[in-house]
């Protein structure tokens, strides 16, 4: 079967820093891939990649059987930078109804097949209660379930998820990831889901990908969350500490993945106080 996505020695540049470095992998079509790393590892930049917005430097990058490229169809995204969202009265439906046809600004006319793939998408998340509610009388775990169903107009093959769980309590984080491996198991799709921590998607995951020092390494948990593979990858010595279920990716005594997390957590409240 031909990979979801395959990247051949690629090299990713961004700014002038070399982010992917001769990097070799295959996701396989229907997985469920967790996408983790430092930051600045290159999770949003793999998918700026594949989304065929970012040309690599070097090597080659195929995407459902054909170069990557802009536009691609197949291909459903969530981005990560979702702070400025329309307005607040607007209602579920009509947020989710300017992604056909790929409009954006005002409210698209629709056809029946229009409002019928609007509808289906709400209910593939669970957001047909949503619909005519407006976004202002929302929960942040809400509107990820609108921008979820954005994501899945069109019916794509392939969704990048990328951060969806950031900024969420653990109950709507666990309402999120339940929704994307729903979306997996019944639409056949491949799921690609970046997030700083690896808990909330254990049991989940078909295999993971670790990126870091410009390097890739994908698997299975138990082949690739290891102090050696992560040691490499951070590029410092890292220690994988598992206890009652949970794995804790340690460096120094401190959890790296919830201070990723933290430091996320801080510049974006930053960013909210400046704005």
């Amino acid at each position: 079967m031909t990979p979801a996505v395959r990247l051949d020695d690629v090299a990713l540049m961004l700014g002038g820093r070399a982010v992917l470095a001769g990097v070799n992998l295959e996701i396989r079509s229907g997985e469920f891939l967790g996408v983790f790393g430092p930051n600045g590892a290159g999770k949003t930049t793999l998918m700026r990649a594949i989304l065929g917005l970012l040309p690599a430097s070097r090597g080659r990058i195929a995407v459902l059987g054909a170069p990557a490229r802009r536009g691609n169809e197949g291909i459903g995204y969530m981005p990560q930078s979702r702070a400025n969202l329309p307005a607040a009265r607007l209602r579920g439906f009509d947020f989710v109804a300017a992604m056909v046809r790929g409009h954006r600004l005002g409210l698209p006319l629709l056809d029946r097949a229009g409002r019928r793939e609007v509808a289906w998408a709400l209910d593939m998340v669970g957001a047909a209660p949503l619909a005519r509610r407006p976004l202002a009388d929302m929960s942040g775990g809400e509107r990820q379930r609108l921008l979820l169903a954005q994501a899945l107009i069109g019916r794509p093959r392939l969704l990048l998820l990328d951060e969806p769980l950031q900024n969420l309590d653990p109950h709507h984080q666990m309402a999120v990831v339940a929704v994307a491996k729903t979306l997996q198991v019944e639409l056949g799709m491949t799921v690609l889901f970046s997030a700083h921590e690896l808990n909330p998607l254990l049991g989940t995951m078909d295999r993971v990908l670790y990126l870091g020092g410009g390097q890739a390494a994908i698997g299975t948990v138990a082949d690739v969350v290891t102090g050696p593979v992560l040691s490499r990858l951070y590029g410092s010595p890292i220690d994988v500490v598992h206890v009652q279920g949970r794995i804790f990716v340690m460096s120094g005594g401190l959890d790296m993945e919830r201070e990723a997390h933290r430091h996320e957590h801080d510049r974006a409240h930053a960013h909210a106080d400046h704005a």
